[in-house]
């Protein structure tokens, strides 16, 4: 056995997590490791975010800060290919190594081509590039809003378009359109312009351009943000997606409500040439001034047919005058006639409506009342009796039910009294034959034992042979001269020795002639038995029936 080197320094297990901690960071400062993410199932609770690099052979742990998170340009998704840099640590509480990310980037274009379209997929599948989600351009906007960079030659080109062909005032949104930071700052902008007021100090766009010159994917890929993109989908502003050249095509192009080939596309969509628009209006109003001076021409044409075709007023009036002027002459007579008429009709009522008719008439109504009232009290009377009489004979029948009832419960009571009490007796009678019959069974078991038992043999005066080891012998053959044995008789056991003839040796001190395995013993207080008749032997055991 070793012995136990004394001299190795003694670490605690913090110390030594500690000291592996900084090995692992000196060595490592900023690595950049290439690998596709897995594990990832979003950001946790407190921002941070946590999954694995992992190749074909290997895995690494990493974590990206909330701090991190919140800048990197490109986020972690499940299956994505990546190079993450970032540095090299370890952690202590599961004793493992880590790396911690501070940027990620797509492994490659067609990384970046596939990251694309699976967003692609995922946002048009959320309805955000529907058709009908979009709206028109206006004919004319009032102010005109551009998010894009103050510096580059789109906006100067923009504003040289809007020049030329209609000039609008125009609000520029100063934002970075590429790198770290650029998709916050341009959703921030289209959500900005939506949230001015109408009427307030800083005009509100009637139309936006959101526009960037060519560049590769990498320099467009702030426009593929999903956070710009939902941006524009949610703008309540007319929009004009302007990103990069004819053949560039990124994400805010389908959630935009129009996409512009280029930047100057852009403007020339979103006015008309003043000099085409004043021709047209002018062209316009001549033809609407030809037009009214048509329909006023057809009109008053329209008229004088009209005109020679009707009647004249007084042919129109004459007969409807004349039937005036009859009815004119009527009504004097009429009125003299309906008022004699109303005069005798009330007349006629007038007389018979006097003070004696009233008071008759309230004498019979008084005498009906009075006559209802001893009705309903008779009425009232009778009821009360009827309900009193229903009561005392209901109240009789119960009685006589319940007195009927319990005669009937006693009556069970009494014969399920009497029910048991033969049960009880049947019970009895039958607990006693079992036990009869149990000891009956006992009692021929017993015989049935003793007369199969040798003990039973024995007393008829056989004797049972056993050898030195206590065990019956059988046949004479197995009994070899001198052989000590024991004879085991009714009343005892008597030690013998086998003799050499086979023939039981004459009675001496201590010692008897051979003898088979159970033979017959005569007790001298016994009277000589006659002989009986041979017994068989079973082949099988060797030894003679005892029945």
């Amino acid at each position: 056995m070793d012995e136990p080197r004394l001299n190795i320094p003694e670490w605690s297990v913090s110390e030594l997590s500690a000291a592996l901690k900084r090995t692992v960071e000196d060595a490592y400062g900023q690595v950049r490791v290439r690998g596709e993410i897995s594990g990832f199932r979003g950001v946790h609770s407190s921002g941070h975010a946590y999954f694995c690099l992992k190749d074909e052979s290997a895995r690494l742990d990493a974590v990206v800060w909330r701090t991190a998170y919140g800048r990197m340009r490109i986020k972690p998704e499940e299956g994505l290919e990546v190079i993450a840099t970032g540095r090299l640590t370890t952690y202590p509480g599961r004793s493992t190594y880590q790396i911690v990310i501070d940027s990620l980037e797509p492994a490659g274009l067609g990384a970046l081509m596939a990251l694309l379209e699976q967003r692609k997929q995922a946002l048009a599948a959320e309805g955000l590039f529907d058709p009908a989600r979009k709206q028109l351009l206006p004919a004319l906007p009032g102010v005109i809003g551009v998010v894009t960079s103050p510096t580059g030659a789109v906006i100067r080109d923009i504003l040289h378009r809007l020049a030329d062909r209609f000039p609008r005032p125009v609000l520029v949104w100063p934002v970075r359109v590429q790198g770290e930071g650029a998709a916050e700052e341009i959703a921030a902008a289209i959500r900005g312009f939506n949230a001015l007021a109408p009427g307030g100090p800083i005009p509100r766009p009637d139309l936006l351009i959101v526009a960037r010159g060519g560049g590769s994917i990498e320099d467009l890929w702030a426009f593929n943000e999903e956070i710009v993109v939902r941006a524009a989908a949610d703008s309540g502003i007319a929009l004009i997606a302007a990103v990069g050249h004819e053949t560039d095509v990124t994400l805010i192009d389908f959630a935009a409500d129009v996409r512009a080939p280029t930047p100057t596309a852009a403007a020339e969509m979103a006015v008309p040439v003043r000099a085409e628009l004043l021709e047209r209006v002018a062209g316009l109003g001549r033809r609407g001034l030809a037009c009214w001076l048509r329909s006023q021409e057809h009109r008053r044409v329209a008229l004088r047919s009209a005109a020679r075709a009707l009647p004249s007023a007084d042919g129109l009036l004459a007969t409807a005058r004349q039937k005036l002027d009859g009815a004119a002459g009527r009504l004097p007579r009429a009125l003299l006639a309906g008022t004699h008429r109303h005069r005798g009709d009330f007349s006629r009522v007038a007389g018979r409506l006097t003070p004696l008719v009233l008071r008759n008439r309230l004498e019979r109504e008084g005498e009906r009342v009075q006559g209802l009232a001893e009705r309903a009290a008779r009425c009232l009377r009778v009821g009360t009796e009827r309900r009193r009489d229903r009561f005392a004979a209901v109240s009789g029948r119960l009685g006589a039910a319940l007195r009927a009832a319990l005669a009937a419960q006693r009556l069970g009571i009494a014969r399920d009294r009497e029910r048991v009490a033969a049960l009880s007796a049947r019970a009895a009678r039958a607990s006693h034959h079992l036990v009869a019959e149990r000891r009956a069974r006992l009692a021929r078991a017993g015989q049935l034992l003793a007369a199969l038992s040798y003990t039973g043999v024995l007393a008829r005066g056989f004797a049972l042979v056993r050898g030195p080891d206590d065990r019956p012998l059988r046949s004479a053959a197995a009994v070899p001269p001198g052989l000590r044995l024991s004879l085991e008789f009714a009343d005892g056991r008597v030690a013998a020795v086998a003799g050499e003839g086979g023939g039981a040796a004459p009675p001496g001190p201590g010692a008897v002639g051979t003898a088979p395995a159970m033979v017959p013993a005569t007790h001298p207080a016994e009277r000589p038995k006659p002989a009986r008749a041979a017994r068989r032997r079973d082949p099988e055991s060797g030894q003679g029936s005892l029945f």
